[in-house]
């Protein structure tokens, strides 16, 4: 049985931006969505809280710690063509130690900031989901 693929997957993500509100992507290197652009994330573990996922997801991919801030919201990840279902959520997060490095390139090719208005074309499902969000927390804080 495989997670997201015999049954739904349980997944996470962070939506980190540095001091010049750009926002941290990695270019994915596997399915789902391979050589797209996606925010830090993964897999919830078994017994695994949404922000200690996130947390320790962000750390195995980019060497740094994060501080969870708020919720965004919760993205239903299907994708019919990979036949892939995930549901997760993005939480909106603050580096608190570290520099981002890829720590799992088999994983991800490349890491980047992004200005929120010059984004790349190729961008996950969930970081499409997680930027709407962000925009909808941003009128309302």
């Amino acid at each position: 049985m495989i997670q997201g693929k015999d049954y739904i997957g349980v997944g996470c993500g962070a939506f980190i931006l540095n001091e010049k509100n750009e926002l941290l992507l990695q270019l994915r290197n596997k399915a789902p969505e391979k050589e797209y652009w996606s925010i830090p994330g993964g897999r919830v573990e078994l017994f695994e809280t949404f922000e200690e996922a996130v947390k320790r997801e962000v750390k195995e991919e980019t060497g740094v710690e994060v501080r969870v801030i708020d919720l965004l919201g919760i993205c239903d990840h299907i994708i019919q063509n990979e036949k892939s279902h995930w549901v997760s959520p993005s939480f909106l997060c603050k580096i608190v130690k570290g520099e981002p490095q890829i720590m799992e390139p088999t994983k991800h090719l490349d890491m980047k900031w992004f200005s929120l208005d010059d984004l790349p074309d190729k961008i996950t499902i969930t970081t499409q989901d997680a930027i709407q969000n962000y925009q909808k927390y941003n009128l309302k804080n």
